[in-house]
C-alpha cells in the first residue's frame, strides 16, 4: 500500500486558525446552530485576530456561533441573510460599531457558489426594485428588472463536517449540510473541522459532498453541544 503524504491534516483547531490576520474576509458555513465550526470559531476567539469581515447566513446567537467573535469585538463587517436572534448584533449595528451587508438568503448561496465555480458575477431578480438594489448594475432579461451581484471568494473559508479524510474529501451529514459545500468551494484556504477523520479510502467517492481539492486543512474536532436555537412547544 503507498501512503500519501498530504500535509493537510493539522493537529488542532488552534493550528488551523493560527494565521487568520487581521482585516481578513471569512466565509463561515453553517445554518443557525446548525453544521456551525464550533471549534475553529472558538479557536480564532483564542487567537485574537480583529476588524473581520464575515460573510455567513447568520451571526449565531449572543453566546454561541459567530456571536462569541462578535461579543468579542473582532468582527468589524458581517454580511448575512439573517441577524435575528442576536441581541449583541443588534446594538453593536444601531450603535454604529458594526457595519451590516443584508443579503437575499438565495443571493448570499449564489455569490458564494459562484466564487468557488470561477463565476465573477451573475444576474439575478432577487432584491430589483428594493434598497438591495442601490448602486447595483441593472438589466432586464425578458421584461424583468435582475440585479448584477458579485462572487464571494474569501481568504479562509471555515466549515464543519461529518467525516472527512486526510485529503480533504468531506461528507456533511443530513441538514447540516446546509450552507458548509459553498463555503468551503468559496474560500482560497478553506478549514475543515470533523468530527470523524478516517483513513484514505473510507469513504465512499459518490457520498463526497466536498472534493478534497477544495480544502487545504483538516482536523479532528471534539463533540460539539447539540444546542436548539429558539425552542417552540405546541399549546396543549
Amino acid at each position: 500500500m503507498t501512503t500519501v503524504a498530504t500535509g493537510k491534516v493539522v493537529a488542532s483547531a488552534a493550528e488551523a486558525v493560527g494565521d487568520i490576520g487581521d482585516g481578513a474576509l471569512l466565509a463561515v458555513g453553517g445554518f443557525g446552530l446548525c453544521g456551525i465550526p464550533t471549534a475553529s470559531i472558538a479557536a480564532l476567539r483564542d487567537q485574537g485576530a480583529g476588524g473581520l469581515t464575515v460573510v455567513s447566513n447568520n451571526c449565531g446567537i449572543d453566546d454561541a456561533g459567530l456571536g462569541l467573535l462578535l461579543a468579542n469585538g473582532q468582527i468589524a463587517t458581517m454580511v448575512a441573510s439573517y441577524v435575528g436572534e442576536n441581541k449583541t448584533f443588534e446594538q453593536l449595528f444601531l450603535s454604529g460599531e458594526l457595519d451590516v451587508e443584508l443579503v437575499p438568503q438565495g443571493t448570499l448561496a449564489e455569490r458564494l457558489r459562484a466564487g468557488g465555480a470561477g463565476v465573477p458575477a451573475f444576474y439575478t431578480p432577487a432584491g430589483a426594485g428594493t434598497l438591495v438594489a442601490e448602486g447595483k448594475e441593472t438589466r432586464a432579461f425578458g421584461g424583468v428588472e435582475h440585479l448584477l451581484e458579485h462572487a464571494i471568494v474569501a481568504d479562509f473559508a471555515l466549515v464543519r463536517a461529518w467525516k472527512g479524510d486526510p485529503l480533504g474529501n468531506l461528507v456533511y451529514r443530513r441538514t447540516a449540510r446546509n450552507f458548509n459545500p459553498l463555503v468551503a468551494a468559496a474560500g482560497r484556504v478553506t478549514i475543515a473541522e470533523v468530527e470523524e477523520l478516517v483513513g484514505v479510502g473510507e469513504l465512499d467517492g459518490d457520498h463526497v459532498h466536498t472534493p478534497g481539492v477544495f480544502v487545504q486543512r483538516v482536523f479532528q474536532a471534539p463533540p460539539a453541544e447539540k444546542r436548539i436555537e429558539r425552542r417552540t412547544v405546541a399549546s396543549r
